[in-house]
């Protein structure tokens, strides 16, 4: 795909000491360019190009990039420094496409250049051709915040993948994966993509290996199932917390007599935990919630206990402590990160009044949004439509107010699964998982774009501009 590029002597340019130090003073502060050379990455990617090259010393160095002919639309990579020998990959580029490119070395103000070269990305990968497709879209009505980011996307069947999509349908970055699928997938706050992988003989959102990896593509941390303290099936839900630890949700199994409620004297009773790693796979932390609730005084063990409560969200609250969606028993939790009780139970039976008509049947993607409010989304299994709720809570009085209600239209519905986020303030970017489909619509249900998808789309998450940046951003 691409050429090597013969070795280059570099020069400053645009530097007013240029003309004090002279030549002999430009080259005791920047070395040669040796063995330049332009790779397709090692997984073929056609929207990520390393740029290869050595340095005669140690030195600091970033590219600069942008489309054939058109330099006001310059991109940079982050800077790579103290290296002589470079690996500097490109993204935030479009299939098919010429671009140009020159390296450049910085020392404090003083800066130097490569000549200018040129290359070409490959087209789409056939395996990802139809995927999504957007249907509808109400350009005047699109908040600007929509048109300035990104929406995380994944398939949980084989071959796996791992998309980020722009709201013009168009495919930003990706990964792809032969031989499993990707249950869930997370964007972080440190600008990489986590995600729990399996393959097909693990069931719906469970895992067998945790992965992250950068938007350079560069893997930053593999585990598998059976490798150091990871012991237990994860599942739904995986993060990273302030301390770079990960947290996930686990399967935890318990054998329980349960011959007092017609049970068995050894029956497996199977629910759910946290469970935290640090960046070498010890744990840190779990909790389970056989620590909260005695199976024997739940009236409905003997036909649950396969699968008790069935957690499918999780999100670190502000003070750090988890917040924690059951979908069996309709309820939210928020577990004490410290002495690991029970602060409060959000829900069906819980410890809040909830107000007339915001009762929920079940919560998936609970998380407390950038108007510091709980929001869900409500699969509304008993009425068969869905809808996104948002409730401000009063923790230490279990008050609870409604403060957003949007009803999505009649017919669209998901039983399971299914995600709400706020887009600014004003629109609301579902995911109505068993119907292929992801809306924006505003406040009160008003379709302002949609998009259909060839896959069944667990969450959908979107990442504006601001967060992914240099990587993934304005074309």
């Amino acid at each position: 795909m691409f050429s090597k590029i013969s070795q280059l002597r570099i020069f400053v340019t645009g530097i007013m000491t240029i003309a004090i130090c002279g030549s002999s003073c430009i080259d005791s502060v920047f070395g040669t360019f040796k063995n330049i050379s332009l790779n397709e990455t090692a997984d073929r990617n056609a929207l990520r190009v390393s740029v290869d090259f050595s340095c005669a010393k140690p030195e600091d160095a970033y590219i600069e990039y942008w489309p054939n002919g058109q330099k006001d639309k310059l991109l940079t990579t982050p800077v790579s420094t103290q290296k002589t020998a470079f690996k500097i990959v490109l993204t935030n580029l479009k299939f098919n496409a010429t671009y140009q490119y020159r390296i450049v070395l910085t020392s404090g103000s003083l800066k130097s250049h490569s000549d200018v070269y040129s290359f070409k990305t490959n087209d789409i990968p056939d395996q990802l051709l139809g995927l999504y497709h957007v249907r509808e879209s109400d350009e005047q009505a699109l908040p600007t915040e929509f048109k300035e980011g990104s929406m995380l996307v994944y398939n949980r069947e084989t071959p796996g993948f791992i998309g980020m999509l722009d709201y013009q349908g168009t495919l930003r970055w990706y990964q792809r994966f032969n031989n499993t699928g990707v249950k869930v997938a997370h964007f972080t706050q440190n600008k990489t993509i986590l995600s729990i992988l399996a393959p097909m003989d693990y069931p719906t959102s469970y895992g067998n290996e945790i992965l992250e990896l950068s938007l350079a593509g560069d893997t930053i941390f593999h585990l598998k199932k059976g490798e150091k303290d990871f012991k237990q099936t994860i599942h739904h839900e995986i993060l990273v917390n302030a301390k770079n630890q990960y947290v996930t949700l686990c399967a935890e199994e318990k054998v329980i007599d349960l011959r007092a409620v017609g049970g068995k004297a050894a029956d497996t009773v199977k629910g759910d935990g946290i469970l935290v790693l640090d960046k070498s796979g010890k744990k840190i932390w779990s909790w389970s919630v056989f620590e909260a609730l005695d199976p024997l005084k739940e009236k409905n063990i003997i036909k649950e206990a396969k699968d008790w409560m069935h957690a499918n969200s999780l999100f670190i609250d502000t003070d750090g402590n988890y917040i924690i969606s059951f979908y069996n028993n309709g309820q939210i939790w928020k577990v004490n990160t410290a002495n690991k009780k029970v602060m409060w139970k959000f829900g069906r039976g819980g410890d809040f009044a909830l107000p007339k008509g915001a009762e929920f049947d079940q919560g998936h993607a609970v998380h407390v949004n950038n108007q510091k409010t709980l929001m869900l989304f409500d699969n509304g299994t008993s009425k068969k439509r869905s809808r996104i709720l948002a409730f401000d809570l009063n923790e230490a009085a279990k008050q609870a107010s409604l403060k957003l209600q949007v009803k999505l239209q009649e017919g669209i519905f998901t039983d399971r699964m299914g995600s709400a986020y706020l887009i600014g303030d004003n629109t609301v970017l579902s995911c109505v998982s068993k119907q292929n489909q992801v809306f924006l619509t505003d406040k009160n249900g008003n379709i302002l774009w949609s998009m259909m998808c060839a896959n069944t789309p667990y969450r959908v998450e979107f990442i504006p501009f601001g967060k992914s940046n240099p990587y993934i951003g304005q074309l």
